[in-house]
């Protein structure tokens, strides 16, 4: 793919795509495949409301709409479900038959799958979607702007669901489903303003209708910080959220590309400024670069929703702004290849694994936000790691098996860490599933890494509960009655506690690198407890555990965060010894991190190794790379620059991992 690139001031270059399409005769059978969806899809008589109308409702007065969820029979067919309890004897569901969100969403598979095929059939169906999705959205009055969530399948809307949203009614305030709106409308309008002028013109009016509403209730904060633990977060987020924000960032964008007025090109500075300002840590200390999808946590991350790269990356090629792309570019360049090589795209890191189940709105979140910061950047090692990361799709995950079926268009609703799938097949995995296939069909090179689907190896950080531990000086377990603290969560249900004098010593396996050593604590404004950490009598570091600044806006006070130690933990020592001084300290577990991590995923006679580093300096690795061939070895720093690039003809390969950054082997 040829790029045009420009040099902004901070020395980042954004750069365009300048597409060609492959003769078809060489690229391979598509993966995308719109038939369940497509199933999930229905129609509803749109009845008459105030505050709630359509494109031409006078004149159709059917709307489209989408189920929820989608179980499997004992024939192997599905059957359509809506969300919470049904009532057989009035028809209807505790929450609804259809919502709001998943439609936003489908809209844009069949937006995007219209334009990059020019299939009739999607054009018709986001048509449908979008004048269904406005008819969600109030018009008028005091929430105008706003999104209701759910709609029975008769098509009566139910603001106040059961269990209840929040906010409750669901069009009472800015939501996520306000923000995935906005995404829909953007896209739609990009998409329709040359195909439809008089649709397209009506998108524009809800799309501003909706920044309205987001300027009232939201951006009136623009500029205004929160103190969450001691630290400054943007008080001008959509539910506090970087994740919610981020997808109406990518709406926005699309709009103002396409020539929407100043109003969305204010919020979309405005917006993609405050998604930036959650970017934390780096290769060696929490959350490894990350962007944090909550302004109310220091400690929380999660994978679902996780487009703040994607967003910023666009945003800073649509406002011409390279500073927007610095934090997503360390997000995909430094976090990712953690994220890859720890676990992979988790549920819930909370800091440590709480949830390991993996499911498609998080993969697919991960995926489009590495190319998305490829495409802006022309960093090609970050479309590597995309297709490293898409292989979950085809087998590479705990199940070992494939997630999304080409043949039928679905994608399961998750898979749990012991490798249980969940067979159902909803709307929100069918949707991510399926936009993570229009980008790899748009990509051959990146699908053909992504289909070597078998995890061959997985050397990362790994976390070690504090209760396995041995204690002694009146160390004890506690399980409290919630392992949620209000914002974070102890992993395992419990956590020790260390009074001065006491002790724990784990007895940890051998390793033959050295390894960052970061203790999972519970912070404290005004502790005097400090733990000090050895090993082998060896002093490691020290943790002062009241180093942590006031509450705020946190839901609780202090913070459960790992804490990285001064030395790292070297090759050989089995034991990790803490002993706490000066009050009660909280350790809940450690988390122990190689120097050198690696991801081996294998499929079809290849094999791919990726390899990231926490060191502070250039670090060697040799490693077996089974497979025909020379093996090609990229080199990548931390900003995802290649510095490097070899062949090496044997079976066993020798590479160099640079600071923070990480290596890509393919044979």
């Amino acid at each position: 793919m040829k790029r045009r690139s420009v040099l902004l001031g901070s020395g980042l270059a954004l750069s365009a795509p300048l597409l060609s399409a492959a003769p078809a005769e060489a690229r391979p059978a598509r993966l995308t495949n719109l038939a369940h969806l497509d199933f999930l899809r229905d129609t509803v008589t749109a009845p008459a409301l105030d505050g709630h109308t359509t494109y031409r409702l006078d004149r159709a007065s059917e709307v489209g709409v989408l189920w929820t969820y989608a179980e499997p029979n004992a024939d192997g067919t599905y059957r359509r479900i809506g969300g919470g309890a049904y009532d057989p004897s009035t028809g209807t569901y505790g929450q609804g038959a259809f919502n709001s969100d998943d439609i936003a969403r489908a809209a844009v598979v069949y937006l995007r799958h219209w334009r990059q095929t020019g299939a009739a059939a999607s054009r018709a169906a986001s048509y449908a979607l979008l004048r269904g999705l406005t008819y969600f959205q109030t018009a008028t009055g005091p929430d105008a702007g706003n999104v209701i969530l759910w709609m029975q399948s008769d098509g009566t809307l139910n603001p106040s669901a059961d269990p209840p949203d929040s906010p409750d009614p669901s069009d009472s305030g800015p939501s996520y489903w306000l923000a995935r709106t906005v995404w829909a409308l953007g896209e739609g309008y990009a998409a329709w303003r040359s195909a439809d002028g008089d649709f397209a013109q009506f998108l524009r009016q809800r799309l501003d209708l909706a920044v309205s509403a987001l300027n009232r209730q939201v951006l009136r904060r623009y500029g205004t910080w929160q103190t969450v633990d001691g630290k400054r977060t943007p008080a001008w987020l959509i539910v506090d959220g970087a994740d919610a924000t981020a997808e109406a960032v990518l709406g926005l964008a699309a709009y103002v590309e396409a020539g929407g007025g100043e109003p969305a090109r204010r919020a979309l500075r405005q917006f993609a400024e405050g998604i930036a300002a959650l970017a934390d840590g780096d290769a060696r200390t929490w959350p490894f670069g990350a962007v944090r999808p909550w302004a109310l946590s220091l400690s929380d991350w999660h994978a679902w929703a996780s487009q703040m790269p994607a967003a910023l990356a666009r945003a800073a090629r649509v406002l011409g702004d390279a500073r927007l792309a610095g934090p997503a570019v360390t997000d995909a360049a430094v976090f990712t290849p953690w994220l890859l090589t720890s676990g992979g795209p988790d549920n819930g890191r909370l800091p440590a694994r709480i949830d390991r189940s993996q499911i498609a709105y998080g993969v697919d979140s991960r995926l489009q936000s590495l190319l998305a910061v490829a495409a802006t950047t022309g960093r090609d090692g970050l479309r590597r790691l995309a297709g490293i990361l898409a292989a979950w799709y085809f087998g590479a995950n705990a199940a070992g098996t494939a997630a999304y079926d080409p043949a039928t268009g679905r994608t399961v609703d998750g898979i749990a860490a012991d490798g249980t799938v969940n067979r159902n097949a909803g709307a929100e995995s069918t949707i991510h599933g399926l936009l993570s296939m229009l980008a790899l069909d748009a990509d051959p090179q990146v699908a053909a890494l992504a289909r070597q689907g078998h995890i061959a190896e997985r050397v990362g950080a790994a976390t070690v509960e504090a209760e396995q531990a041995t204690l002694s000086g009146g160390a004890t377990v506690v399980t409290p009655p919630s392992a949620w603290t209000g914002e974070s969560q102890y992993s395992n249900g419990a956590y020790v506690r260390l009074p001065a004098g006491s002790s724990v010593r784990f007895r940890l396996s051998a390793a033959d690198q050295p390894r960052l050593v970061l203790p999972i604590v519970d912070l404290q404004p005004g502790s005097a407890a400090v733990t000090r950490w050895s090993s082998a009598d060896r002093p490691l570091g020290t943790v002062q555990h009241g180093r942590i600044g006031p509450q705020g806006t946190s839901p609780a006070p202090g913070a459960l965060l790992p804490v990285t130690l001064g030395t790292e933990l070297p090759a050989g020592p089995t034991d990790l010894v803490a002993t706490a001084s000066g009050g009660d300290a909280v350790l809940d577990a450690v988390m122990l991190e190689p120097l050198v991590s690696r991801y081996v995923i294998t499929g079809g006679g290849h094999t791919t190794v990726l390899l990231h580093s926490a060191a502070r300096t250039a670090q060697p690795a040799t490693i077996a790379v089974p497979g025909a061939g020379a093996a090609v070895v990229e080199t990548y720093d931390d900003t995802g620059a290649l510095r490097g690039r070899s062949t090496a003809p044997g079976s066993t390969v020798r590479a160099v991992v640079l600071p923070g950054g990480f290596t890509v082997i393919q044979r």
